[in-house]
């Protein structure tokens, strides 16, 4: 285990019984696993439409909707459950979508227009969260296998031209990361090709399939947002990021080491290998300011 990884579990606090808002996705059911192996017991939140049914199977669990904080809330409490990760895509819905009940239409109200990005209402979540005498925590506290270090995921490097390219596309991550628009970029031959928004990493891909030039095929990069709230929403990637990317004319893959989840990081490793990509995990501060 690395020293970064030993620092998060020698700090975690010593937790019996772990609430998880379960979205969309494998990682809720790898935590739920992980914390089991731990001794940790688990109570899952699961929503219609994302979650994955078979992660309920033999645990303790409710079947939640997006505007039911109050009765969430209220179930986790009747259960000592005190400590939460919150985990797995869901798309945020707007207030109409919600039909909000008293404790959610609560909460919209106090926050009013001030959230504005992802990272701005994740950290007024987390706070409100915080009034209901729930803690938090990152699933990296509890899954430390999901970071990864600095250094290549599989066989292949980035050549030399790529690395130009690759420099180019960090400081643009930086800086759509710093405006809370997005995590991703797709950089070929230096030029960008198209940045992520609120459609996520999987249609930014697809949508920048048909805008390549002639000549090298395009590279993602993926990095942590520099004031993100490392609590929630950290980059993920996964064995369907490689096929997926692969599918769609990307050559590479530059991730953040430390700061970055990899899902099944063996499979990452044998499709990349498959499709002759190069997977990479970076340190951004190696790279220089903006």
């Amino acid at each position: 285990m690395s020293a970064f990884k030993e620092s998060i579990v020698n700090s975690r606090p010593d937790i019996k019984n772990l609430g998880i808002i379960a979205g969309a996705g494998d990682l809720p059911g790898i935590l739920a696993d992980s914390c089991e192996r731990q001794g940790i017991e688990t109570f899952i939140v699961g929503f219609e439409k994302y979650t994955k049914p078979e992660i309920m199977k033999g645990r303790q669990h409710l079947w939640g909707r997006l505007g039911g904080a109050g009765h969430i809330i209220k179930t986790l409490k009747n259960h000592d459950i005190h400590d939460l990760v919150m985990i797995g895509a869901i798309r945020r819905p707007s207030l109409a979508e919600l039909k909000p009940d008293l404790k959610t239409a609560g909460f919209y109200a106090r926050i009013g227009l001030r959230a504005l990005g992802d990272n701005d209402f994740l950290g007024l979540l987390i706070d409100e969260l915080k009034r209901e005498g729930l803690t938090v925590h990152g699933i990296q506290d509890f899954a430390t296998e999901l970071l990864v270090p600095a250094g290549k995921i599989g066989l292949y490097l980035p050549h030399k031209k790529q690395k130009i390219g690759i420099e180019r596309g960090i400081k643009i991550a930086r800086l759509i990361g710093d405006a809370d628009i997005g995590q991703s970029v797709i950089i070929q031959q230096g030029q960008v090709i198209g940045v992520e928004a609120v459609e996520g990493t999987d249609e930014l891909i697809k949508r920048c399939m048909p805008l390549y030039r002639k000549g090298d095929a395009g590279i993602l990069i993926k990095l942590c947002k520099p004031y993100q709230n490392r609590t929630l929403d950290l980059p993920t990637i996964g064995p369907e990021t490689i096929a997926l990317a692969a599918k769609n004319n990307i050559c590479g893959i530059v991730i953040q080491s430390e700061a970055t989840l990899v899902v099944d990081k063996e499979k990452v490793a044998d499709y990349a290998n498959q499709n002759k990509m190069f997977v990479l995990a970076i340190d951004p501060a190696d790279y220089g300011e903006i």
